[in-house]
């Protein structure tokens, strides 16, 4: 079996809390976008852009989700807030995916949309191939528009989901996993 066969079949996802430092430095971020770039994508119309949030990034765009919770909770503890601000603050890196799939005269907005989940699901895979452990997340403000707006995204854009990357402190046990008998129909 190849080492990509065996990262693939042994994967996991490690909770943004339990990733540490060292996180991947720009050289290696590079690296990794570029395998994330390199997915299906009828007419070559790279319906996707990565949004690197890192060090005080991290920490700033915090601050908009807090503000953004509070706005609506204005009976949320301190310490909720608190929690709400550290989201993006666990892993060293996080990169935000965002989906730029719009209607188009011949390629199917769905084949975009399938093409922006594929060049996440490579990010995880790329970092993952690199040493790093990751988590793919959205949370309630992936799917807000002040958050959205706040970190540039245009107002046709959608945010794909959060890859939190870092170093696993521990990696938590294998949850069950579907047998093939369950989702392989063979025809």
């Amino acid at each position: 079996m190849t080492a990509t066969l065996d990262l693939l079949k042994t994967r996991r996802s490690v909770p943004p809390p339990l990733l540490d430092e060292p996180g991947p430095d720009r050289a290696q971020l590079e690296t990794i976008l570029t395998a994330a770039a390199r997915v299906p994508d009828h007419g070559k119309l790279a319906p996707w852009r990565f949004l690197v949030i890192a060090d005080a990034a991290r920490e700033q765009v915090g601050e908009t989700i807090a503000t953004t919770f509070a706005a609506d909770n204005p009976d949320a503890s301190a310490e909720r807030l608190a929690q709400e601000r550290a989201r993006l603050t666990h892993a060293p890196v996080v990169v935000a995916v965002v989906s730029r799939a719009a209607p188009h005269v011949k390629i199917p907005e769905w084949e975009q949309v399938l093409s922006v989940g594929a060049a996440t699901m490579n990010l995880v895979i790329a970092a993952n191939a690199a040493g790093f452990a990751t988590s793919w997340l959205t949370e309630w403000f992936a799917y807000d528009r002040r958050v959205l707006d706040a970190l540039g995204l245009a107002p046709s854009e959608k945010l794909a989901g959060f890859v939190h990357i870092g170093r696993a402190r521990e990696v938590p046990s294998d949850r069950p996993r579907p047998s093939l008998g369950e989702i392989v129909t063979w025809l």
